[in-house]
């Protein structure tokens, strides 16, 4: 008989588990909006207040992959109470910080204990919900952890200008506080048979993945290959891969990677798609608020409030298909998630300087419905035929490639849009000077034969290559997306997933 019918508190333990999750997936990009004021305030350059955003994210990566084993020697419970109770202190220092040393160490802790949170919120949900209630559980699990750095931006600004930076870390401490009662009174403990550490495995994934973020972080700033650091970097974290997939497939007995793991296609597949939806959704996260801040001159909140729709539309579908994905086919489903972000990439390729924001956010809503009949038939499709006493150690590994497909996707498109930009700036200019009698008749103001004119006429020129820029990168996207839809048959349907599932249930 499935234990999870009889889980006492279920409710209590979700709205807990989910807390602690929100905030961690809010954390993602709350601070991003706050590093103009950082700067000025902790007196750092720019290129070294990006290392607020870097810290945090290369830490929580190489953290990441150590849930499983944690919980197999401490307990599920007691994990998640030591990285809520570090989470919450770690905001705090940052909150108090007063240098950059400061606020970085604190990053880093922040990175190091809220790792853990996402994928143990997910294993749980798995765990305390029968098998008929597993895609409304991850209808809220998906809205938490996608709707939190959507979000994160809007919360941050407003916070920013009407308080100070600091309380963008510090409105952690009431949510922290609140997830940690619930976990220590509702969250019963989950123990799996502890396996010894692989320590070479993990030192070679720890180096492959901190590396390899680095590198996805800080190349647009170095100009990518011409920077020796950036050369390291790549060539350290293909190195310690290497070593670390050497290892995993030659070595006796237990590994750090679990490779029972990858005898299930569902979960395999799984894998792929969740680093294809990171690319996608925090890929245009990346370019929207640059876009309406630099090119359109929206201030700050008013960017935040234009961008919200596209977490309204998010949370809508995941309360609609949470419902669906026991009754249709999760593949149809995820299909029409596809077409919807496609169709709200296309949208954007047709962004002009002129508008208003109404495509903005009639587009932003469309995709966040797209992510959302996406991400819940995923996560659900991924875990349906994994056995329970592998959901531990899977869980991780797929927050982990979401994680790295959303650093991919960063800085594919961040590389793109400058590459894109200064082509298209190049050809326009080339159309514009004094010898183009077309723009004879121009105002004196921009007229290209005066050098104040020129200057005029080159601002306008740069700007539209920008813009030129950027539709070419949500050009991309949308043929990525629409890249994806094939795949899907890789998935095993949903009849098969689900008998299989039942077969590993324990009893």
């Amino acid at each position: 008989m499935n234990p999870a019918p009889g889980v006492a508190h279920r409710g209590l333990i979700t709205v807990s588990i989910m807390l602690a999750t929100i905030m961690q997936a809010l954390d993602t990009t709350i601070a991003n909006v706050a590093l103009p004021h950082m700067q000025g305030s902790l007196q750092a350059s720019q290129d070294q207040i990006t290392w607020v955003l870097t810290s945090y994210i290369v830490a929580s990566a190489i953290a990441l992959p150590l849930t499983g084993w944690l919980c197999g020697h401490w307990g599920r419970r007691k994990v998640f109470m030591v990285s809520v109770i570090g989470f919450t202190i770690a905001s705090a220092l940052c909150g108090l910080a007063n240098s950059l040393v400061e606020i970085v160490a604190a990053r880093l802790l922040q990175g190091v204990f809220g790792a853990a949170l996402v994928p143990l919120s997910q294993a749980v949900l798995l765990d305390i919900n029968p098998r008929e209630k597993v895609g409304q559980a991850m209808a809220i699990w998906g809205a938490g952890i996608m709707v939190g750095p959507i979000l994160g931006p809007l919360l941050g600004g407003w916070l920013t200008e009407n308080f100070d930076w600091r309380w963008v870390f510090f409105i952690n401490l009431p949510v922290g506080i609140f997830a940690l009662w619930g976990i220590m009174r509702f969250l019963p403990e989950s123990r799996p048979q502890g396996e010894r550490l692989d320590i070479f495995g993990f030192v070679t994934l720890s180096l492959a993945i901190g590396m390899l973020q680095l590198f996805l972080d800080r190349g647009e700033q170095l100009d990518w290959f011409d920077s020796w650091e950036i050369r390291l970097e790549a060539a350290a974290a293909l190195i310690a891969f290497a070593f670390f997939v050497v290892h995993t497939w030659t070595v006796q007995g237990v590994s750090f990677f679990n490779r029972d793991l990858l005898k299930d296609r569902n979960f395999v597949t799984g894998l792929l798609f969740a680093f294809i939806v990171g690319m996608i959704l925090y890929g245009t996260m990346a370019l929207l608020p640059s876009f309406l801040q630099g090119l359109m001159g929206y201030p700050v909140v008013y960017t935040g409030a234009v961008t919200a729709p596209r977490g309204i539309g998010t949370m809508i579908a995941m309360i609609v298909v949470g419902r669906l994905v026991q009754r249709v086919d999760v593949r149809a489903i995820m299909a029409v998630g596809f077409g919807l972000t496609a169709f709200s990439l296309w949208q954007m390729t047709r962004l002009t300087l002129e508008m208003d924001s109404s495509l903005i956010i009639v587009s932003g809503f469309i995709q966040g419905l797209g992510i959302g009949f996406t991400f819940v038939p995923l996560s659900t499709a991924a875990f349906a035929t994994l056995a329970p006493r592998l959901r531990n150690q899977g869980t991780p590994v797929f927050s982990l490639l979401r994680n790295i497909g959303s650093s991919v996707g960063i800085s594919i498109v961040q590389a793109l849009l400058t590459e894109n930009s200064g082509r298209a700036h190049a050809t326009l200019a080339a159309t514009v000077g004094p010898g183009n009698h077309g723009l004879a008749g121009l105002p004196q103001l921009l007229n290209p034969s005066s050098p104040a004119g020129l200057a005029m006429l080159n601002g306008e020129v740069t700007r539209q290559g920008v813009l030129i820029g950027y539709l070419s990168d949500f050009g991309i996207m949308m043929a990525v997306t629409l890249a994806a839809i094939p795949l899907l048959l890789l998935i095993r349907s949903p009849g098969r997933a689900a008998s299989s599932a039942a077969a590993e249930v324990p009893h």
